[in-house]
C-alpha cells in the first residue's frame, strides 16, 4: 500500500514542481481579477457571498469562507508538516542553522510593518501584518524558474526564511485576528489535538492501516470544527495538527495532499481572493492602505531582509566562506516581497468589516507581490548568469533523491 502511494507520488511529481505551482497561482489570480471586472463580475461576487440553505453543525459560512476557513486549512497543514521537518531534519535542525534565517525573517517582518504604519495612518493601522508575509510556493517558484544556476544554499535560505516568516504570520492570525474565544470549544479542540497526536504515534507501528487513517481524518475534521466554533481562525487547526503528527503519517499525508494543495486549494484561493473589482478612480485617489502595502512589500522586505541578514551573519560570526554573499541576500530579499497567499488571507481578516479596504488591500497585495516577483525574477536571472550551468540530469537526480529521502525518513 505504501509502495503504491509512493509510486503515485512520483507520478504526480510534476505538480509538486515549484515552477508549476507558481504558474498555477499566477494564472488563477489573473483569471479571477479579469472575470471580476467583466460582465460576469456581479455573478461571481454573488456566488462568493452565497451561503448554503442550511448550517453545517452550527457553521454558516459563505462560499468564499469555505475556501479560506475550510480548504486553506489543508494548505496550512502541509506547511506545518514542512515546518516540523525543517526544524527536526532539514535546514533549521539546529539553533546555529536557524539563527541567520530567523534574524533575516524578523527584519523582513519588522521593516514592512513600520513602513505600513507610517503610510497607512490610523485608519488602516489594523492591517499592519499584511505586508509581513512571504509566499513560499510563489517565491520558490520564481527562484526555480530564473535561478537554476544558483547554489542550493540560496534556495535553502529562502525556504528557511519563508518557513519562519509563515510561522510568524500564523502567530499573527491566531493572536491579532481573533475577536472572541469560546473556551469550551477551545478546550475540546485541545483534546482533539492530543487524540490526533496519540493516533499518529500508534500509526508508526502499523503503517498502511486504513482504520487508523480514517480515525485520523475523523479526529482532524472534528478538531477543525471545534477550532472554527471557538472563534479562532480555522487555519490554526491545520497548523497545530501538522505540528503534532508523527513524522511517518505526516510525510505520508504531505505526499498525498501536496498535489491537491498545489493544484486545487491554492489556485482556488488565489482565484477567490483576487476576484475583486478594480476601483474606477485615479491612482491618486486610492486609499493609503493600498499604497502602504505596495511600498511595504517590495521595499520593506528588500531592506529588512538584506540588512538583518548581514547583521545576523556578522553578529553570529559566521565564517566568511560560509556567509551568504550580499548579491545573493538581495535576491532572496526581493523574492521575499512576494506576499500573496498569507498576505491575502491576513488582508481579509484585517479588513473583514470594511469591504472597500478588502478590495484596495487585495489590489495592494497583488501589485506589491507582482513588483517583487518581476524585480526578483530579473535580478535572479542576471545573478544566475555568474554561476556555471547545472547539468539537468544531475539536478533531476538530486531532486528525486530528496523526495525519496523524505518519504523514507521513517
Amino acid at each position: 500500500m505504501e509502495a503504491g502511494g509512493k509510486m503515485m507520488g512520483m507520478q504526480l511529481s510534476w505538480i509538486r514542481n515549484p515552477q508549476v505551482s507558481a504558474m498555477l497561482l499566477l494564472a488563477a489570480a489573473i483569471l479571477g481579477l479579469v472575470i471580476a471586472n467583466t460582465g460576469l463580475g456581479p455573478g461571481l461576487d454573488a456566488l462568493k457571498h452565497a451561503h448554503l440553505p442550511f448550517t453545517v453543525f452550527g457553521l454558516d459560512l459563505s462560499a468564499a469562507h469555505w475556501v479560506t476557513d475550510g480548504l486553506l486549512v489543508v494548505f496550512f497543514f502541509v506547511v506545518a508538516v514542512e515546518l516540523r521537518y525543517e526544524f527536526t531534519q532539514g535546514d533549521l535542525n539546529s539553533v546555529s542553522k536557524a539563527a541567520v534565517p530567523t534574524i533575516a525573517a524578523l527584519g523582513g517582518v519588522a521593516l514592512p510593518a513600520i513602513i505600513y504604519f507610517n503610510v497607512a495612518g490610523a485608519d488602516g493601522a489594523q492591517g499592519w501584518p499584511i505586508p509581513t508575509a512571504t509566499d513560499i510556493a510563489f517565491a520558490l517558484g520564481v527562484l526555480a524558474l530564473f535561478g537554476r544556476r544558483l547554489p542550493t544554499t540560496v534556495r535553502a535560505l529562502l525556504l528557511a526564511l519563508a518557513v519562519i516568516d509563515d510561522l510568524i504570520g500564523i502567530f499573527f492570525i491566531a493572536v491579532f485576528f481573533t475577536e472572541s474565544v469560546s473556551l469550551p470549544h477551545l478546550g475540546l479542540a485541545a483534546v482533539g489535538i492530543v487524540a490526533f497526536w496519540m493516533l499518529g504515534r500508534i500509526y508508526r507501528g502499523k503503517r498502511g492501516s486504513w482504520p487508523l487513517r480514517i480515525a485520523l481524518l475523523a479526529v482532524a475534521l472534528i478538531t477543525w470544527w471545534l477550532v472554527a466554533m471557538s472563534g479562532i481562525h480555522a487555519t490554526i487547526a491545520g497548523v497545530l495538527l501538522g505540528l503534532v503528527l508523527s513524522p511517518a503519517p505526516a510525510e505520508s499525508a504531505r505526499e498525498r495532499l501536496e498535489p491537491f494543495t498545489n493544484g486545487i486549494v491554492l489556485p482556488l484561493f488565489a482565484f477567490t481572493s483576487a476576484s475583486v473589482i478594480i476601483p474606477q478612480v485615479p491612482l491618486s485617489e486610492l486609499s493609503p492602505v493600498f499604497w502602504a502595502i505596495v511600498i511595504a512589500l517590495p521595499v520593506g522586505k528588500l531592506f529588512g531582509v538584506t540588512i538583518a541578514g548581514l547583521v545576523g551573519q556578522a553578529a553570529l560570526r559566521v565564517p566568511k566562506p560560509d556567509r551568504m554573499k550580499l548579491s545573493e541576500l538581495i535576491g532572496i530579499a526581493l523574492l521575499a516581497g512576494i506576499g500573496f497567499t498569507v498576505a491575502l488571507l491576513m488582508n481579509e481578516l484585517a479588513h473583514r468589516s470594511a469591504e472597500d479596504l478588502i478590495v484596495e488591500g487585495t489590489l495592494g497585495v497583488l501589485a506589491g507581490s507582482l513588483i517583487s516577483a518581476v524585480l526578483g525574477a530579473v535580478y535572479i536571472a542576471l545573478l544566475s548568469r555568474r554561476y556555471p550551468a547545472v547539468d539537468s540530469t544531475e539536478r533531476t537526480a538530486r531532486d528525486s533523491e530528496e523526495y525519496l529521502r523524505r518519504t523514507d525518513s521513517e
